[in-house]
């Protein structure tokens, strides 16, 4: 007997050149973009560290990982603060830029496909998808989790 299959809250995040998708549980809070502190030998894509709630966290810039754009924090820019999923206690979160505020959507089955080989996601990546006629990436947060931890402690 097949269970009833459910439909889950996702989120859209705005990255310049793209969307990302994740699950709604994963996003802990989305704050105003200000200016984080440098990682002095970081790569470009980690933008530095911000302060949220007592953590100073890495704030990455999906698009400049992904090789997009060379995105910068800029006025009416968002971060959203997302949970680690890696069990590392250093890096419980870590934040991403966002154009905006991330919009919520309702993720069914039906309305989500996958248009993409898989031998041709890049490092990051989990999946290229096409939700209600929108194109988004599910990122990889493990292996983001696992590089942003790298570029740490290389800068460190």
């Amino acid at each position: 007997m097949n269970a009833p299959q459910r439909d889950i809250r996702g989120v859209l995040i705005a990255v310049s050149e793209g969307r990302l998708l994740l699950p709604n549980a994963s996003v802990a809070e989305v704050i105003t973009f200000s200016e984080p502190e440098p990682v002095e030998n970081a790569p470009t894509w980690l933008l530095g560290r911000i302060r949220w709630r007592g953590w100073r966290l890495p704030l990455l810039s999906f698009s400049r990982f992904a090789g997009w754009s060379e995105e910068e924090g800029q006025l009416g820019a968002k971060v959203a603060v997302l949970k680690a999923l890696g069990g590392n206690p250093k890096l419980p979160y870590f934040a991403v830029l966002s154009q905006g505020f991330p919009r919520l959507v309702t993720v069914s089955r039906a309305a989500l496909a996958e248009s993409h080989d898989i031998k041709e996601l890049p490092l990051g990546i989990h999946s290229k998808v096409v939700l209600n006629d929108d194109p988004a990436i599910v990122p990889d947060l493990v292996s983001l989790e696992l590089l942003i931890d790298k570029a740490l402690n290389q800068a460190a």
